[in-house]
């Protein structure tokens, strides 16, 4: 197995425990919070979601592959159910993935990601393994609010 064949295996195996806990989470509870300030359940998982087109976005304008034009689809569309975001999210998931299957190894080094607006430049592989581990963290606050809730939590380390 290449490194570019890990690096998908990683991100399938993060989107597996996330879809596991989001489809978990009772209808009753989506709207929950742990105060005020933080995102509800639902509103998690929608950024989730929405940071990975985002993310995906970056990397192309970085890689002189993206348009201006591109318009953010979430922002127009309101949360449904964990199903319907999933099933709306998939286009998006499918080209993100082949993007990635797209790169080489020599890729993952030489190619630089300039995120200078929030304070860093890193390689490419260094950044894809960074949003991957952007949705493991919220996947474990999402467990976290799910124990505070005392709301059963489903056993994602299979």
């Amino acid at each position: 197995m290449n490194t570019i064949d890990l690096i998908i295996l990683h991100f399938e195996e993060v989107r597996r425990r996330s879809i596991k806990l989001w489809t978990a989470i009772p209808e009753e509870k989506m709207d929950w919070r742990p105060d005020s300030e933080a995102m509800s359940c639902k509103e998690m998982i929608r950024h989730i979601l929405e940071a990975e087109f985002l993310y995906h976005q970056i990397l192309m304008k970085n890689m002189s592959e993206f348009s201006e034009e591109t318009i953010n689809p979430y922002e127009s569309k309101m949360f449904t159910t964990v199903s319907e975001e999933l099933e709306f999210a998939k286009p998006y998931r499918a080209e993100f993935l082949t993007f990635i299957k797209s790169l080489n190894e020599t890729d993952l080094t030489n190619i630089k990601i300039d995120r200078s607006d929030v304070g860093y430049i890193r390689e490419l592989g260094d950044m894809l393994l960074r949003i991957a581990y952007h949705e493991s963290v919220h996947t474990g606050q999402l467990l976290d609010y799910l124990r505070t809730a005392e709301v059963d939590r489903p056993l994602i380390w299979d």
